[in-house]
């Protein structure tokens, strides 16, 4: 998808999701994070891993994918995935929570970690948030200190599998620590910036960062 080409017609579960921050539906006002505990306060676990998207799934082979990087780096980039599989690859397994209550634990990821690409392109001082880009037109924003955590990764396998196009395949971004919308699906492009601004979501009722032990769901 172009990045000037406009998002598809919303389907009903994006609807309902932007009636659900109107509403300030799932909120319990539970307090912060207890000493052990594994599950986000209004949270309920799931076996499956639902599909949630804004209701188109491109369809992006391994030969055309690409990842462009720049804003405020000192070395702008375009990997192909041959390119990616040359960086230095992990295999990390965590839970995720999704804003709309459904959490799976201990899902198996490999790929390649945040922390590999900060290296390659080297944002400057001035580099506070960055904007991310999915070929289905979807835009998140993140902070860059949750973008550089340990865990944070460019998927391209799940459970020892390549993941699929309807999680994202070829290529998506997972922060773990953050409600799963920040996880991009499909990611193309990343735009360092020095300052905040609100990506699709963000800008119809949720939260800037989404900390789920928090519950920043809504804005």
């Amino acid at each position: 998808m172009d990045d000037d080409e406009p998002l598809p017609e919303t389907s009903k579960l994006t609807r309902s999701k932007q009636r659900w921050a109107g509403e300030g539906k799932f909120l319990t006002g539970q307090p912060a994070r207890a000493a052990g505990e594994r599950l986000p306060p209004g949270q309920h676990l799931v076996r499956d891993w639902p599909v949630l998207d804004l209701g188109r799934q491109p369809d992006i082979s391994a030969s055309r994918w690409r990842l462009t990087i720049g804003g405020m780096v000192e070395r702008p980039v375009e990997l192909d995935l041959p390119g990616l599989m040359a960086l230095r690859q992990v295999d990390i397994r965590f839970d995720i929570h999704c804003v709309t209550t459904w959490s799976r634990y201990d899902n198996a990821w490999q790929g390649v970690d945040t922390a590999a690409l900060l290296d390659l392109v080297q944002p400057r001082d001035e580099a506070r948030f960055l904007m991310l880009h999915g070929y289905d037109g979807y835009t998140t924003n993140v902070p860059l200190a949750d973008f550089a955590v340990p865990q944070a990764l460019f998927a391209h396998s799940w459970n020892g599998k390549p993941l699929t196009r309807e999680h994202g395949g070829p290529v998506r971004l997972v922060i773990p620590h953050l409600y799963f919308w920040k996880s991009a699906k499909w990611i193309n492009r990343i735009d360092f910036m020095g300052a905040d601004k609100p990506g699709y979501w963000e800008e119809n009722g949720y939260h800037r960062r989404g900390d789920p032990w928090a519950e920043e769901r809504y804005s």
